[in-house]
C-alpha cells in the first residue's frame, strides 16, 4: 500500500508556505488524520480512508481545474484538509454478524462518530485550520461549502451555496473535485460497504 502519509507531507510541505502551517502539520502529527477512515460505510471506510481521500481530491483539483492564476498553495490548502473536521471524528467498534458460510457468529470492526467538537462540517474545518494559519477568504468560503447541495445547511433551505459558488469558483473547483475523488476514484475502498465487510 502506498504511504499515504508521506505523500500527503510532501504535497503539504511543497505548496502550503504561510506563517503556521508548520504548526498545523505538527497538531495534525498529534491526531487520528493519517489513519481515520474518510467515512462510516461509504468511500474510503477503511484505515487511512481520510488521509486517501484529501490526496484525491487534491489531485483532481490540480488535473482538472487549476488554471493560469490559481494559486498552488490555495489548492493545496483547499484539497488537503477540506475534511480536517474528520480528524478525531471516528471511533472503531465491534458488531456480531453471521458469518453465511459457516453459520457462526463473528465480531466485525465498524466506524462510528464520536465528534469530540460538533461545529458542523465545513466549518469545522475552517475553525481548526484557522486555530494555525489564517485562511483566504476564497479558501474559508470554498471549505465551508465543499459539500455543496449534500450540506445540511442546504438540505435546510439555506442559499447561501449559491452565492458561494457563484462568487468563488475555487468553491466550485473544490466540490467538483470532492464529487469526482468520492464517486468516481474511490469506489470500492469501503470495507464495510453496504453493512458488510469486505
Amino acid at each position: 500500500m502506498e504511504d499515504y502519509h508521506q505523500q500527503f507531507v510532501e504535497i503539504y510541505n511543497a505548496n502550503i508556505t504561510r506563517p503556521g502551517a508548520d504548526r498545523l502539520l505538527n497538531w495534525l502529527e498529534t491526531t487520528d488524520f493519517f489513519t481515520a477512515p474518510a467515512s462510516t460505510r461509504f468511500h474510503g471506510a477503511c484505515r487511512c480512508g481520510l488521509v486517501m481521500h484529501s490526496i484525491n481530491v487534491y489531485q483532481a483539483m490540480t488535473q482538472h481545474f487549476f488554471t493560469e492564476g490559481d494559486s498552488a498553495e490555495s489548492f493545496a490548502i483547499c484539497g488537503l484538509l477540506h475534511d480536517l473536521c474528520k480528524a478525531n471524528f471516528y471511533k472503531v467498534s465491534t458488531r456480531n454478524v453471521k458469518n453465511d458460510e459457516t453459520g457462526q457468529w463473528e465480531k466485525v470492526p465498524f466506524y462510528q462518530v464520536a465528534d469530540q467538537l460538533p461545529y458542523g462540517h465545513g466549518e469545522k474545518s475552517v475553525y481548526l485550520i484557522e486555530h494555525f494559519m489564517r485562511l483566504k477568504t476564497a479558501e474559508a468560503i470554498a471549505i465551508r461549502w465543499h459539500m455543496g447541495g449534500f450540506d445540511d445547511a442546504v438540505r435546510g433551505g439555506s442559499f447561501a451555496v449559491s452565492d458561494a459558488f457563484n462568487t468563488y469558483p475555487l468553491a466550485v473547483k473544490l466540490h467538483t473535485a470532492d464529487l469526482i475523488a468520492t464517486y468516481l476514484m474511490e469506489q470500492g475502498t469501503s470495507s464495510v460497504e453496504n453493512g458488510h465487510q469486505h
